[in-house]
């Protein structure tokens, strides 16, 4: 039986190509999240300024879509990596995997829905002099509606990040027990989770959120960089994964 399952993992990926492609995906997360976020958002977003947004909305219309298309591929590849992220994880735990990646979903859905809010104030903006219905607001209206819708997106996406905090415990929790990866990435996942657990009151989240980013920043990168560039231990994660199958089949 033993040999079956393996066979059967063997026909797939390895264990390093896999942390490999999740690393990757890690990496592609970070760094459009990083590109959407400072280069497109808060260059066009005046907090408190509702004219000012508008009036760079309207001119670098462009920009901001763009923004909005990298806030979705950031979001594609996020969503890879928590899948590649329960594989490779499951020798420790499946169910301790499963109900991680569940966690990960679960942000990665709230945060692509809060991005429609992202792109809504360019439906009011853009069509306030054709669409009759916007006639019933003011121009200054429109543009207070659009900063809020804004706040809403940020605040949906504050929201995912307590759900992307458990993932991150979870996925420690995992790595403290595999045998095939560093313990300490383990614990800097466990540092990482536990810091945006904060935005359970997003205005203390927010207080500490560059304390709490450059924590996850610097868990992150590790964690990307070791698999990489050293890779996950194929005999070890195929002990645990044989160790794992076997006793989920012994008798009770």
């Amino acid at each position: 039986m033993n040999a079956t399952v393996l066979q059967g993992r063997s026909a797939d990926a390895s264990p390093r190509t896999t942390g490999r492609l999740a690393a990757l995906f890690f990496l592609l997360t970070i760094v459009l999240g990083v590109l959407a976020q400072s280069f497109v958002s808060e260059r066009l977003v005046i907090p408190g300024d509702a004219a000012a947004t508008a009036a760079n909305l309207a001119s670098h219309e462009a920009l901001y879509r763009f923004g909005f298309a990298v806030y979705l591929v950031e979001m594609a590849c996020q969503i890879t990596m928590v899948a590649l992220f329960y594989d490779l994880l499951r020798p420790a735990s499946t169910r301790l995997s499963r109900l991680a990646a569940i966690f990960g979903l679960v942000g990665c859905t709230i945060k692509a829905l809060s991005r429609l809010f992202y792109i809504a104030p360019l439906l009011l903006l853009g069509d306030a002099g054709n669409a009759e219905y916007l006639r019933v607001f003011s121009g200054e209206q429109l543009q207070a509606l659009a900063l809020v819708l804004h706040k809403v997106n940020d605040g949906g996406a504050a929201i995912a990040l307590v759900f992307f905090g458990v993932y991150a415990l979870l996925k420690g929790y995992l790595m403290l027990r595999s045998t095939f990866l560093p313990r300490a990435l383990g614990v800097l996942s466990l540092m990482g989770g536990a810091g945006w657990l904060t935005f359970l009151s997003p205005p203390f989240g927010m207080q500490v959120f560059p304390v709490v980013a450059l924590v996850a920043l610097v868990g992150s990168v590790a964690t990307i960089g070791w698999l990489l560039v050293v890779g996950v231990d194929d005999e070890r994660w195929r002990a645990a994964w044989l160790s794992r199958a076997s006793a989920s089949r012994a008798p009770y």
